[in-house]
């Protein structure tokens, strides 16, 4: 439910919301309907696809969250590093997937809390995605954090997992089998609430290390117009509040 409502604030749903008021513009082009149909989509996705605005309608989800900082003499048993999304490329002999910002955003951080902590574990968490034939998040995730500096030998994955909720259900034995109840959990900041939720519901006690926002260095101008950055961040924003709503409805946090 929630992955269908946040297609709505994507490129593509602005698409078809402007082939539907185009569509009923021609079947009543004297009505008030189409009209204000198109207006509206047209104020919606102006002001989803304005980063700062999605920034300020975000900060809910943000409220008592911030970088992570290590406790001195008390390294984490581990460090989990959940997945954002993977662009599986296939050619003709085999295949790539290249990172998409905000998973190389959880990575950077995934990596910088390595360094910060030496933790003896490091768990990259992500599944294929809709398509089987797709390459599981993990594993470039794996690649990306050994070329960040993280030793190959600590990196465990979990290749499984299609949501939020899949990754708390499949990582709990895991960390239990590594005596790390207690963790320290990578993820983009909107995302970390739900997160958080999914794996305290398992009785485990993640500690929250957010990822810096990819979009935080855009230039000025980029944040105050409308842009496909701003659509796309307006698209997560929505994901996670109704993943919240859905998540609570079925007990999952």
């Amino acid at each position: 439910m929630s992955n269908l409502i946040g297609y709505v604030f994507t490129a593509g749903g602005a698409i078809c919301a402007l082939l539907v008021g185009v569509v009923w513009l021609w079947l009543r082009p004297a009505g008030p309907g189409p009209r204000r149909w198109l207006a509206a989509a047209a104020i919606l996705y102006a002001l989803t696809s304005v980063h700062v605005i999605v920034r300020v309608l975000s900060a809910p989800l943000l409220v008592g969250l911030g970088p992570f900082v290590p406790t001195p003499g008390q390294p984490p048993a581990a460090i989990v590093v959940l997945g954002g999304g993977v662009n599986t490329v296939s050619g003709r002999a085999a295949k790539i997937a290249p990172l998409t910002r905000q998973t190389a955003a959880r990575v950077l951080e995934g990596a910088r809390v390595y360094r910060a902590t030496d933790a003896p574990w490091v768990i990259s968490s992500g599944g294929p995605g809709p398509d089987p034939d797709w390459i599981p998040e993990a594993e470039p995730m794996r690649d990306a954090l050994v070329a960040l500096g993280v030793p190959a030998s600590r990196i465990l994955i979990e290749t499984r997992s299609a949501t939020t909720h899949d990754q708390s259900v499949l990582l709990e034995p895991m960390l239990r089998s590594l005596h790390a109840e207690t963790f320290v959990l990578v993820t983009s900041d909107i995302h970390m609430r739900r997160s958080l939720g999914a794996f305290r519901a398992r009785g485990l006690q993640p500690v929250p290390a957010i990822a810096r926002d990819p979009y935080d260095t855009l230039p000025p101008v980029l944040k105050l117009a409308p842009t496909y950055y701003g659509l796309e961040s307006g698209s997560g924003m929505v994901h996670e509040y109704v993943g919240l709503a859905y998540y609570f409805a079925r007990g999952w946090i």
